[in-house]
């Protein structure tokens, strides 16, 4: 399985970031409705699915570091 994280869209397209930090593009009318921009991915050769879980790890560890720049 491949992983990527859904950077931007653009138009009809969706710019992924892989695991190796290249960007790849995928067609938007692949992924499932509801992604968004900073969600994971799991492609498995025939469909993209979201990885909740991986992408919830993600934006928690983003979240706590941000909150330490601001720490007075």
């Amino acid at each position: 399985m491949t992983k990527y994280i859904i950077d931007r869209f653009e138009d009809d397209l969706a710019v992924c970031e892989t695991e190796d930090l290249g960007l790849v593009n995928v067609k938007r009318v692949d992924l499932p409705d509801s992604a968004k921009e900073g969600d994971s991915l799991v492609y498995d050769g025939v469909r993209y699915s979201l990885d909740t879980e991986a992408t919830d790890e993600r934006r928690e560890r983003i979240q706590k570091k941000v909150d330490d720049l601001f720490v007075d």
